[in-house]
């Protein structure tokens, strides 16, 4: 029997519920240049559609890069990131919507690869979700929890809903709004979201509330912190 030398072997698709390592889900998702989105959760592979809906998922995305992108040019040593690869373990490597780290020579818990890759976990992590029944509250949730992901927001579309879970003894419990109905970050100071106004689409109030976030002098001493 005549072998096919390794290097003229076909390497297999991606597809939707095969069971991989990150090293062979690297590899064949590497060979697909072609494949907008997949992701390694828990060890199964999800591969996600080129096409995407405007009010359920591009629109919601870009209120949130707003917020975010706002907080990042005001804070220095932080570093804001929009569907970034992040090799989180093993079985992991997911393609968050959105994540904010704090950069690694500023003390953030994760690094960049020599390949430029996000590894270990992000300090905040947004990912925009269908509805309660999504992944991102299941699978993606277990496996942000297990590996550190200090803070996580979900935008539950269809619901009308937004999760901001916190990370408190290996567990994640769910951020509570002020009396004002704003929430704020636990991890990054002066990061605050006025939840009723993004999800009825708002901006200028959520980003007039940030501003207040960003003039506090939590977020000017952990500044400090960063910089030091």
């Amino acid at each position: 029997m005549v072998k096919t030398p390794p290097q003229h072997r076909i390497i297999p698709f991606l597809e939707n519920g095969d069971k991989l390592t990150r090293y062979e889900f690297e590899r064949r998702y590497n060979a697909m240049p072609n494949l907008k989105k997949a992701e390694l959760i828990e060890g199964i592979v999800y591969t996600m559609p080129a096409a995407l809906r405007f009010r359920s998922h591009g629109q919601p995305h870009a209120w949130i890069l707003t917020w975010l992108g706002t907080y990042e040019a005001a804070t220095s040593g932080v570093a804001l990131g929009v569907e970034p690869t992040v090799r989180l373990d093993l079985d992991n490597e997911p393609q968050p919507d959105v994540v904010l780290l704090i950069n690694p020579e500023a003390g953030g818990q994760a690094r960049l690869s020599e390949d430029d890759y996000i590894e270990g976990a992000p300090e905040l992590i947004v990912e925009i979700a269908a509805s309660s029944v999504a992944i991102d509250l299941h699978g993606k949730k277990q496996a942000y929890r297990r590996n550190g992901v200090k803070e996580y927001i979900v935008w539950q579309v269809l619901e009308q809903k937004l999760s901001w879970f916190y990370l408190e003894q290996g567990e994640y419990l769910e951020l509570v709004a002020n009396e004002r109905g704003i929430l704020q970050s636990r991890v990054f100071p002066g990061l605050w979201l006025a939840a009723a106004e993004v999800l009825a689409g708002n901006m200028q109030s959520v980003l007039a509330v940030l501003q207040t976030g960003l003039q506090s002098a939590e977020h000017a001493a952990f500044i400090q912190q960063l910089e030091s």
